[in-house]
């Protein structure tokens, strides 16, 4: 067996991998989410809010990728395996089956306000142990920020 070894010591290799591992949990589940959504939505902007799902699910997916190798390169194995995801996931999730392109909408800000929060902690916690891993933390956040703000518009304006 070979083992990847870090560049980084080992106690920022832990806090780094840490926030890695719960970062690739989030990821995988907000793709998971963005998918059930998408099969389920129902309401007349069915089509739009459909497409715009496929966008969130690409770039949690594609974040998702860049999240576990940057953790095989901190000699840190990634664990994306589904018992993983349903075990530590914690984010908003959709009701069983149709849900109405509203609540979808809510849902997907909902979630993206949850998984943002988190970040900005990892964020926090990897800023002296290891610049890098919170330099692409960064990178994840200011995406999903976008992302949140264009499903957020979507259900202007509100009933309040």
């Amino acid at each position: 067996m070979t083992v990847v070894r870090s560049t980084l010591p080992e106690p920022a290799r832990r806090v780094a991998g840490d926030a890695l591992q719960s970062t690739l949990v989030d990821l995988l589940g907000l793709s998971l989410i963005g998918k059930q959504a998408h099969w389920n939505i129902v309401g007349p902007r069915f089509r739009s809010i459909h497409l715009q799902l496929d966008e969130i699910v690409s770039v949690a997916r594609s974040y998702a990728d860049t999240v576990a190798e940057r953790s095989a390169a901190l000699g840190v194995p990634p664990d994306g395996r589904p018992e993983t995801i349903a075990a530590a996931y914690t984010l908003p999730s959709p009701k069983e089956g149709w849900v109405r392109d509203n609540e979808v909408v809510q849902l997907v800000v909902d979630t993206l306000d949850a998984a943002i929060g988190r970040l900005r902690e990892r964020i926090d916690a990897t800023a002296e142990p290891d610049p890098v891993t919170q330099d692409l933390l960064i990178g994840i956040t200011s995406e999903l920020e976008k992302q949140r703000w264009m499903f957020d518009a979507e259900n202007w304006p509100r009933a309040e």
